[in-house]
């Protein structure tokens, strides 16, 4: 079995993978936690909810078979694809910190307790949320606080607020620091107007000052400290309630961007959209596909079609609030096989963490059998200034089968990124340089001139080495 590098963390619960299965070793410890979990019905509502991953007790009765040093091991469902915090949007952090409450405030009724507050908990579905973590509950001890509610406001609530009071986009600062946003930082962000919004003057300002007063009180002091304040599971549970009602009060409405309204506003597109849609269709449906991915998936047509033949795809865009509305219509129609993100495919998200290990990148997570590149590649050359033969290699590097697009230089979203840039940019945006880039990479098995004259799909697979 191969451990999981994202998984160290935690000196009682280690995952590990295996032929494609998903096992996780306990320590004794926590197994003794695992049994108390299993056996409560808080545990059993959640399953049957889908709220927390399928697992299943596969091995403690041979100490022989087990890893070295382990009391007992689990198997999990696996989930499609894991992703990210900094790859979702303000509605999937918010549905996600929502789970993560709901999930606690119901083990707390049963003197639960889970013992992590982190988004990496959370994975998803399509457009549903799941709770991964089995590990992360424990038996609750009394007297003790809720100690992941610092990590709970890093990495939850902030990142929230930041979007919904300042218009300021998280993923940055949660690709930048896998710890997420400290209390510091979050008060140094709001304004004065800011601490009259609701949970800022607690979470935030409070919060912080508490963290600077209580910085240099060595732990155990701090412990006898917080057991003398009193705390109980009624305590704990009122605050999580309380949490609750103001996550779910948290809103962010999308601004209309150049991207929210793409389909409707390219009148030269909608000729094309017909025979580009079949022409999806017929190439996505020539056989099954484990996992497609689509590259500025905009409203995501065609990652609908692929969903038709595919077990999973990924939806991905740059423009955070095209994904937003995305994820809104796919949640709204209870879609399990598609699974937005915002991703910015000249910047896609690095190896982070411990050794660059803890976090995969995008690719490492699970390369694609069919990648979508449509309406995609004139802006990567021509905004982003990477050579076409990049962008053709960059794809074949990926593995799977390529249906790509590509705009010839008269046509107008073409001719209006060229207008930006001074003459005799991109010399090497020609449609002649583009197929010698793709025979030189892939065997062509199709290509289609659309309608408007102007722009042509290629269905390509990679050239065997």
């Amino acid at each position: 079995m191969r451990a999981v590098p994202g998984s160290f963390r935690d000196p009682d619960s280690r995952v590990f993978e295996s032929g494609g299965d998903v096992f996780r070793a306990l320590s004794a410890r926590g197994l003794e936690d695992w049994d108390a979990l299993r056996s409560s019905v808080a545990f059993a509502e959640l399953s049957d909810r889908g709220c927390v991953i399928e697992t299943q007790d596969v091995g403690r009765d041979d100490p022989a078979a087990l890893p070295h040093g382990w009391a007992g091991i689990l198997r999990h469902a696996s989930v499609p694809f894991v992703s990210y915090p900094y790859e979702w949007t303000f509605g999937m952090l918010r549905d996600a910190a929502l789970l993560q409450l709901d999930v606690l405030e119901r083990c707390l009724t049963e003197s639960l307790m889970v013992k992590d507050s982190s988004p990496y908990n959370v994975q998803w579905r399509g457009a549903a949320p799941v709770f991964i973590d089995i590990g992360s509950f424990e038996r609750l001890r009394e007297g003790e606080p809720w100690i992941a509610y610092r990590q709970f406001c890093m990495l939850f609530l902030y990142p929230l607020m930041f979007q919904a009071f300042k218009e300021i986009p998280f993923q940055p600062w949660l690709r930048g620091a896998i710890d997420g946003i400290t209390p510091a930082q979050a008060r140094a962000v709001m304004s004065l107007r800011d601490r009259l919004r609701r949970g800022v003057l607690t979470h935030v300002i409070l919060h912080s000052r508490l963290e600077r007063r209580y910085a240099a009180v060595e732990g155990r002091t701090a412990k006898a400290q917080v057991r003398r304040a009193g705390f109980n599971t009624e305590l704990i549970l009122a605050n999580v309630r309380r949490l609750r009602k103001l996550v779910a009060r948290l809103d962010w409405e999308p601004a209309a961007s150049a991207w929210t309204d793409y389909r409707d506003a390219g009148n030269h597109l909608h000729a094309d959209a017909d025979d580009k849609a079949a022409f999806v269709a017929t190439a996505a449906g020539r056989r099954h596909r484990r996992l497609t991915w689509d590259l500025g998936a905009n409203d995501g047509a065609y990652a609908r079609i692929a969903a038709r033949s595919s077990d999973y795809v990924l939806a991905m865009d740059v423009d955070h609030p095209t994904v937003e509305r995305l994820y809104r219509a796919l949640r709204e129609e209870a879609e399990r096989r598609i699974l937005p993100l915002v991703v910015d495919v000249c910047d896609p998200s690095p190896a982070l963490g411990w050794r660059g290990r803890e976090r995969g990148t995008l690719a490492d997570r699970g390369r694609p059998d069919l990648t979508l590149c449509l309406a995609l590649v004139h802006h990567v050359a021509i905004t982003r200034n990477v050579p076409v033969r990049e962008i053709v290699d960059w794809l074949a590097s990926l593995g799977g089968t390529v249906l790509v697009e590509f705009p010839e230089r008269t046509d107008p979203m073409v001719q209006r990124l060229l207008a930006a840039k001074r003459e005799g940019a991109h010399e090497d945006y020609e449609r002649a340089h583009f197929e010698r880039c793709l025979h030189e990479a892939f065997v062509v098995e199709r290509q289609q001139e659309l309608p408007s004259g102007q722009r042509v799909l290629y269905q390509a697979r990679p050239l065997v080495a």
